[in-house]
């Protein structure tokens, strides 16, 4: 099955209507990888987007980097870009003795509303620090200089980190990378059967040691740090005791609960069921339902109220 034969997850409900539907794939993998249960063919190849930050992340750590608390939580962040993440990203890079000029992600405005009004009334351009994925490179670069590979050129697919951040994403996810493209921040993204994004979550969450479980725990403690404030990822995290989340673009949701269960989540529009479709597979597994209705909160406005919602149909 592709995305195009995906079946609808996910309708959206204006003054009781369907005005549209969303179609998607999601998968729960259970602690020992085996899918669990799956709403379309969880063997879908997709590209995880910014959901794969905690595996790159894990890499660093295997490459020597030395990441701990609220920096490693950056280093899997796709951060609002309000001003606490930004000063973390640059404290991460003084420490390495590393600058801004170091970055080579896409320079962009912060991706938060409040953050972003901000940069904009002071006249700042788009800038490598502000990206949400700031935290994510500047967690490459320190991986990069303490294992003595150089700094420039990171980005590359043929670069020691990225072919070490490959193999690391084949390891958790226990899948062969189908593809490598380019992703927004310029940095490689890998193409992997939706059920291995799964497995590789329930491995970071249940893991008792080593960088997988340094990466979780990171994230666990300092949940605002991967994304901000009014994120879903961050709110889950932050609900939900032991539980890891990473949101990515076009629609993707991953979740590891602590005893090492996976949940992996792609809409195949790319749109704004990703979230309602996460919340409603951990309803289904009995995981904290006011945190999983929490999650699934997507409002349909109509003249600035709600008139309706997104709806999970599994």
């Amino acid at each position: 099955m592709s995305l195009l034969d995906a079946p609808v997850l996910a309708h959206v409900v204006r003054g009781g209507v369907i005005e549209s539907v969303h179609r998607g794939i999601a998968v729960v993998t259970d602690p020992g990888g085996a899918v669990a249960q799956a709403w379309g063919d969880p063997g879908t190849a997709v590209f995880p987007r910014s959901s794969s930050k905690p595996i790159q992340a894990v890499a660093a750590l295997r490459a020597g980097a030395d990441l701990a608390g609220a920096s490693l939580a950056l280093a899997c962040a796709s951060h609002s870009g309000e001003d606490a993440h930004l000063d973390g990203v640059r404290s991460m890079l003084a420490r390495a003795g590393l600058s801004e000029a170091d970055l080579d992600n896409t320079p962009m405005r912060p991706l938060g509303e409040a953050p972003l009004a901000a940069w904009f009334a002071a006249g700042r351009p788009p800038a490598s620090i502000a990206q949400n994925c700031s935290g994510k490179h500047a967690g490459m670069l320190i991986a990069c200089r303490a294992a003595g590979w150089p700094t420039a050129g990171y980005r590359d697919p043929g670069h020691p980190l990225q072919r070490l951040i490959a193999d690391t994403i084949e390891d958790l996810a226990g899948e062969t990378i189908s593809a490598v493209v380019t992703d927004g921040c310029g940095a490689p993204a890998h193409r992997i059967p939706l059920a291995g994004l799964a497995r590789a979550f329930g491995r970071l969450a249940a893991a008792a040691s080593g960088s997988e479980r340094r990466v979780a725990d990171a994230m666990r403690t300092h949940p605002w740090f991967v994304g901000g404030t009014g994120r879903p990822d961050t709110g889950i995290m932050t609900d939900v005791p032991g539980l890891i989340a990473k949101e990515g673009a076009e629609a993707v949701f991953a979740l590891g609960l602590p005893d090492g269960r996976g949940i992996a989540v792609k809409i195949a529009d790319g749109a704004r069921a990703g979230r309602v479709v996460a919340g409603a597979v951990l309803a289904w597994l009995g995981v904290d339902p006011d945190a999983a209705a929490r999650l699934g909160t997507v409002p349909v406005l109509g003249h600035g109220v709600p008139v309706g919602s997104v709806v999970a149909v599994l």
